[in-house]
């Protein structure tokens, strides 16, 4: 038979093998229009296949499915040789193809009385999940079984190679017999597992193996009889990446997480942590999903701490959860609980920051009706360290307008709250607070100014408990005090080719009188206030207290301006914005109004600036001067730049005249250098020039392919002991290296950043902020 086409649909449900093969030579006219079909089949898989490196080389294009009638063989050769009735010999570039699955061969034998499909290569088989080269193949047409000899394969939906001594295919997984498994690509295979059956189950998405040995370049380092891990990324019982370190302060620590998957809405990490210096620490997380809620509960235990004996049981608990029960009402949760003041320094924790020094217990019903927002919250702090514990509100509701009512040309407006609060360990051991602050006001804004205005009577009744003979403070107390607050901002603007050509400059000046008459508020508790930061925006505001049990008095005018230039595209490339308040009265001025005995500033001037001169350039810092006293209060400066494939470079000064009674001046580095495409060094210095000398030291090196990635870490940082002054005569230092493994297929995913490696110190990096972000 010279070179003939054959195409021959072959019915597995429905006419005769007779009858189907009897319309060979009818199909072969149709050859010209199928082989145009394949060629755009191929022309639109190669458009399909992925250019990035490690896909490319670890994955092959997805298979497409022919568009054929289900329990239908569509087949192609070159020659083709019916045998009786049932049964037909095609020899020369086989194709075959069916709904499910694609085979090129050099030969095939199809027995359609026995259902049998056997073929001889070497061969290529392609489904929706794999790609296999094979010597021979044996199919069951009738139940989709499919076992090929001598098989190398490779998986299409997600990174995954190997070979097989035999592989079986059926409708729910592959399984191999004396096979190989690795993520790894074909000329760089770091890794790879060698078991007597693998099981890789697509529907599952997951790996069975029975025998395996774990190589590393081809070095034996691990037997394993039995054990499982992702093939996508589907959850599943089972343990997640490693981590081992040595510090002075822990030792030799191992971290071993355990992942059980209780449900697809809810499921739980156990975590145990092995410090050779404090023993054995177990950490838990659960976290779940309902239709009307998200959280998750973790607990961390050290039964007995062997450096710090005397502390017995340490252990954190940490809640959060938010709730939408409808449109309107909505709730939260966050508490974290602590054992002792130090743990979270001593030990450290994903649930809060070593630097912290107090720990939030709050519980939160909100309500957002069509006029009002009524907030009902129960509130406590944990406070870490050698300070005076804060009150527990138990609870507060509060409530705000959101829809004022028009009078005239004012919207009128109510806000308040009622709030108990409690505290065995304070001179007024429990207080009951109501304000209602009822506001009149108007406001107009136009593209070149705005004007507001605002009236607020203030009131405020306290009925305070405890033992106060003899103390300024007084059972029942009622205060009202109006507030008056004029602003008004001015926009001018105007071409400039100052730092940029073509670009627009604006210019924003702004004006505020505020007003609020002088009272003598020292018969009050202070129960949930504090001092607000005095910065530029801070000048602006229209309270220098967080809550009301201080209400500043004020008589006095606050003038400022801020310039801003933008290039062409409206990028901000500099802007500058500086501010002061000048009091029309003495007795407004705020060293005359004591609080908690804080340092205060008359001639308060503030700044801010900015200037992004280039796209991976960014200079930013900020100055708060009290002109009376001729000093500087604080300031900072930071310079960033901001390259390519996380290279980055910071250096930052900070400097406070008066932190807990002490000068803080500091200067710091971070910078992250990519080496080539897999290596990256990242590092961060800081160093105290008040005291001399460095105060954290880190620096960390990691490789990533598409297989595997490792992470090496060292570090040295200054000790933080809450119970103590910040200003010790002795610092204590810790060091430590750690290192973080993963091989990518087994357990563990890369998710190494360097910008998140920075952030894990003391003083843990901040990107730049741009307005265009």
């Amino acid at each position: 038979m010279n070179k003939l086409w054959g195409m021959v649909i072959l019915a597995l449900y429905g006419a005769s093998a007779g009858a189907v093969f009897a319309r060979t030579a009818e199909l072969a006219a149709n050859t010209a229009s199928a082989q145009e079909h394949t060629d755009t089949d191929k022309k639109q898989l190669s458009q399909n296949i992925k250019v990035a490196h490690c896909l490319a080389a670890s994955r092959p294009a997805p298979w497409q499915a022919p568009n054929l009638p289900l329990g239908l063989v569509e087949i192609v050769s070159d020659d083709v040789e019916l045998i009786g009735q049932d049964s037909a010999q095609f020899d020369g570039d086989v194709n075959i193809n069916t709904r499910t699955m694609s085979l090129q061969a050099q030969s095939a034998l199809i027995d359609k009385q026995q259902g049998l499909l056997n073929a001889t290569g070497p061969l290529t088989y392609r489904d929706g999940v794999s790609k296999i080269t094979s010597r021979g193949l044996n199919a069951s047409l009738n139940d989709s079984n499919i076992s090929l000899l001598g098989a190398d394969y490779q998986l299409t939906q997600q990174q995954g190679r190997g070979g097989a001594e035999q592989l079986q295919v059926n409708e729910d997984a592959l399984e191999l017999s004396n096979a190989s498994f690795t993520t790894c690509p074909v000329d760089s295979e770091t890794w790879a597992i060698s078991a007597d059956k693998i099981i890789l189950s697509q529907k599952e998405g997951w790996g069975e193996t029975y025998g395996a040995t774990l190589k590393i370049y081809d070095t034996p380092v691990l037997y394993l009889p039995y054990f499982t891990f992702p093939i996508d990324d589907k959850r599943k019982t089972g343990f997640l990446a490693p981590q081992i370190s040595s510090s002075n302060r822990f030792g030799v620590e191992t971290i071993t997480p355990y992942y059980i998957n209780l449900a697809p809405n809810y499921d739980l990490t156990l975590t145990p942590r092995y410090m050779s210096k404090k023993g054995i620490q177990l950490q838990s997380e659960f976290r779940y999903l309902t239709p009307s809620s998200q959280g998750l509960l973790g607990l961390e235990y050290l039964d007995s701490d062997k450096s710090e004996r005397e502390l017995g049981n340490r252990y954190l608990f940490h809640w959060q959860q938010q709730s939408y029960f409808s449109d309107v009402w909505r709730a939260g949760v966050d508490i974290t609980n602590v054992s002792d003041d130090n743990y979270l320094t001593d030990l450290n924790s994903n649930y809060a920051n070593k630097t912290d020094t107090h720990l939030a217990r709050t519980g939160i019903l909100t309500h957002l009706g069509e006029r009002w927002r009524t907030d009902i919250q129960l509130q406590d702090y944990e406070v870490l360290g050698d300070h005076l514990e804060s009150y527990t509100t138990l609870p507060r509701i509060g409530f705000t307008q959101t829809n004022a009512y028009k009078l005239g040309w004012f919207d009128a407006t109510v806000s308040g709250e009622l709030s108990h609060f409690r505290n065995s360990t304070r001179t007024i051991d429990e207080a009951t607070r109501v304000h209602i602050e009822p506001q009149l006001r108007f406001s107009e804004e136009r593209y070149a100014w705005s004007f507001l205005s605002e009236f607020s009577v203030l009131h405020t009744y306290y009925d305070q408990q405890g033992n106060l003979e003899g103390t300024q403070y007084e059972q029942t107390v009622n205060r009202t005090l109006p507030k008056v607050r004029l602003y008004s901002q001015l926009n001018f603007e105007r071409d400039t080719s100052l730092l940029v050509e073509d670009g627009i400059q604006t210019l924003e000046p702004q004006i505020q009188y505020l007003y609020t008459p002088n009272k003598d508020q020292n018969n009050i508790g202070l129960f949930d206030t504090t001092k607000l930061q005095d910065d530029f925006y801070g000048l602006f505001r229209d309270r220098r207290f967080s809550g009301v049990d201080r209400i500043a008095a004020a008589n006095q005018i606050t003038l400022g301006a801020t310039t801003r230039i933008f290039d062409k595209q409206n990028e901000e490339l500099f802007n500058l914005s500086v501010g002061q308040i000048f009091y029309l009265s003495d007795s407004a001025k705020p060293t005359e109004q004591d609080f908690a005995g804080e340092n205060n500033y008359n001639a308060l001037f503030a700044g801010e600036a900015m200037w992004h001169w280039h796209r991976r350039w960014y200079l930013s810092g900020g100055i708060q001067y009290d002109t009376d006293g001729k000093q500087i209060i604080q300031s900072h400066v930071t310079l960033d730049y901001k390259g390519d494939d996380n290279e980055l470079v910071q250096l930052n000064h900070r400097y406070a005249n008066d932190v807990s009674g002490n000068t803080i001046e500091q200067i710091g580095m971070f910078t992250s250098v990519p080496i080539d495409d897999n290596w990256q060094f990242v590092a961060s210095y800081h160093r105290d020039i008040e005291t001399g000398r460095s105060i954290e030291v880190f620096s960390g090196l990691q490789y990533e392919s598409c297989c595997w990635a490792v992470q090496i870490t060292g570090r040295r940082q200054i000790e933080t002991d809450l119970n103590q002054s910040i200003n010790q005569e002795q610092a204590i230092f810790d060091s430590g290296i750690g290192i973080k493994f993963v091989l990518k297929g087994l357990g563990g995913k890369s998710s190494y950043d360097a910008q998140k490696l920075l952030r894990e110190g003391i003083f843990g990096y901040r990107r730049p902020y741009f307005l265009t972000n």
